[in-house]
This record gives C-alpha cells, structure tokens and sequence, in this order.
C-alpha cells in the first residue's frame, strides 16, 4: 500500500463538498438535492464511478465548476467519492440535503479552505484515508474573538 497527498485545487476558494456514496444514482440525486435545495445554486460535481466503466460521472450547471470538479476527481481516483464545487450558496445551505441522499454515505469536508485528501493505493484501487481542512488551530479565542465571530455570522445572515 502506498499513501499519497492530493492538494484540491481551488483556485478560487470556493466552497466545496468532499464525500463518498455507494451507487451511479449519486450523480442525478445529489443534482436534484442541490437545486430544489437553493434556488439558483451555480455547482460542478462529479463522482469516481468504482465498477463496470469506472468513469468519472458529472453533472452541474456551471460549465466552469463541472471541469474543476472532473479536474480534481481525475487526480483522487478513488471509488465512489464526489465532489461539488459551488457558488451563490454555502454547504451549510446544502448539507443536510446531500446527507439525506440514499446514496451518501459519508462527507470528509465542506470547506472553501485548502483541502489535502490523503489517499491510500492498493493493486485494487485508491480511497480517500482522510482530509486535512485548512490549518492547525494555534490558540483560544479572546473576548475580542468572540464578538468577531458573531458579527460575521450576522454579516452573512445566520443570526438575529
């Protein structure tokens, strides 16, 4: 077995979804999960297929977000796991839904952070060990902190 480190590329920052499911359906669901979820969502996903063809199954409605997703999921190889990329929503917006999809059954992240995906190889195949999501925590926030942290949650809207 061999590890290795795949860094997402994310040029952007944007927000993305890394996850693992069981099924080709994963492709059309995690599509309708998305729009009926948030009205005007922009996403790319694409999903490692793990048997028969084992092609990398896509769907989106943002041409640019679809080959970023395809670009990343060409690289990480790994049976059965997706990717979403998105804009004009956040995964706080969409995660519920993508876990309600039978299909899902896990997410490693939903970040617009730096993401490395640390990947196993086997003769069989690859899978997704685990993610590191940003960076290393180096300290406790202050008083100061505290009242940032909750001007930035009314900024975007998810506190009175």
């Amino acid at each position: 077995m061999e590890f290795k480190i795949f860094q997402i590329e994310n040029p952007d920052q944007l927000n993305l979804i890394l996850g693992h499911s069981h099924f080709i359906k994963t492709v059309e669901d995690i599509h309708e999960a998305l729009v009926n979820t948030v009205p005007g969502i922009k996403f790319g996903l694409a999903f490692c297929e793990a048997s028969e063809k084992r092609l990398i199954r896509w769907s989106g409605n943002d041409a640019e977000l679809i080959r970023l997703a395809q670009k990343n999921m060409s690289h990480i190889k790994a049976g059965h796991s997706f990717i979403i990329f998105m804009k004009q929503a956040y995964p706080i917006n969409v995660l519920h839904a993508i876990k309600r999809v039978p299909e899902v059954c896990r997410i490693y992240c939903a970040t617009a952070n730096p993401v490395q995906v640390i990947l196993a190889e086997t003769e069989q195949g690859s899978g997704i060990m685990g993610v590191i999501d940003g960076q290393s925590t180096i300290g406790v926030e202050t008083e100061n902190d505290i009242v940032e942290r909750k001007a930035l949650l009314r900024k975007f809207g998810y506190k009175f």
